[in-house]
């Protein structure tokens, strides 16, 4: 695998409690707000409608607000530098941000207090410097919900907020991921030392480089999703917690596929350093194997903390050892 990574500049399972509990997103019926606007953009507390994404924003400036957007592929981006905004889809599925970053980083570049993302579909990133995401989150707490981040250089980037938490819930990431150039390699989420990070109901599939899920933070969930690589080309991990983590990682799916630059582990923890303790992370409730027609040998979890982790019960296919102290 690559030793350096694109940095920001500057059966049935055991539940998991409260993971899934903290994560109910009022719906807002948006399409009729819309409907009656050619301007796309509505602040819904004011009713002002805007043309541009980043008129949206200003307005908002450091307040709370809501920019409901109306259904349409959009080549624009904002920067949000202050602020608590929610950035909902009239309607999940139908609003597309396509191809344009602002900053040279993101369709969305966050460094305010919080967002939140409902319902949008990320797709084209990329930048010279092969760190193109969707959202690149600076600072602050962000929520995502249900939306598509696809065929992009990175999904979710982050830098370092030891005190603020991201959570993503019901959301797909397909084609993301790249080891171009000469600064490493980018990944579908890559988290930077935040307090905590939550995964829930999400899909990660056909990566094309790097790792599916590689976070920095001090706690992190992964429950109840998908990594699909059976279609992936040249990719590394399917969950890296290269500085240890403690959390859950449980109740999810995994398929290794034939592609891979590594295929060591499933699992890495504490490949780089142990910036967090690691002991009592739970890892079980998992089903993991290789896709149709791979035959090899591999890791489920890689542990290079040295920490006392709580490995469970998981069903392992064939080819596949439970755990590797390394």
């Amino acid at each position: 695998m690559k030793s350096s990574d694109r940095a920001m500049p500057a059966r049935p399972a055991p539940a998991v409690p409260g993971i899934l509990a903290a994560l109910a997103i009022p719906v807002i019926p948006l399409a009729p707000m819309l409907a009656q606007t050619a301007a796309p953009f509505t602040v819904t507390e004011t009713g002002q409608t805007f043309g541009q994404l980043q008129q949206a924003v200003n307005a908002i400036g450091s307040g709370n607000g809501t920019i409901a957007i109306a259904p349409g592929t959009y080549r624009q981006c904002a920067v949000q530098t202050a602020g608590s905004v929610a950035y909902l889809a009239a309607r999940p599925g139908t609003v597309t941000f396509d191809s344009v970053t602002c900053e040279g980083k993101a369709a969305l570049v966050l460094r305010g207090r919080d967002a939140s993302v409902s319902g949008i579909v990320f797709r084209g990133m990329a930048v010279p410097d092969f760190n193109g995401a969707g959202i690149r989150l600076e600072q602050g707490n962000l929520t995502v919900a249900q939306s598509w981040f696809a065929d992009s250089q990175q999904g979710i980037l982050s830098g370092d907020d030891q005190n603020s938490r991201i959570v993503i819930d019901k959301s797909t990431f397909s084609g993301l991921g790249t080891c171009e150039g000469s600064g490493g390699c980018a990944h579908s989420i890559y988290i930077g030392d935040y307090g905590h990070l939550r995964v829930t109901r999400s899909r990660f599939e056909k990566g094309n480089g790097g790792h599916y899920v590689k976070a920095r933070a001090a706690r992190v969930d992964v429950a109840s999703s998908s990594f699909d690589d059976s279609a992936g080309q040249e990719t590394n991990y399917m969950i890296d917690l290269p500085a240890g983590a403690v959390g859950q990682i449980s109740n999810n799916w995994f398929v290794q596929g034939q592609s891979k630059e590594n295929y060591s582990a499933f699992i890495a923890v504490g490949a780089e350093g142990k910036l967090h303790s690691s002991d009592g992370l739970e890892i079980a409730g998992n089903d993991a194997r290789l896709a149709p027609a791979v035959h090899r040998n591999t890791v489920f979890v890689a542990d290079w903390s040295g920490a006392q982790l709580a490995i469970g019960n998981n069903n392992l296919g064939t080819g596949l050892t439970a755990y590797e102290r390394r």
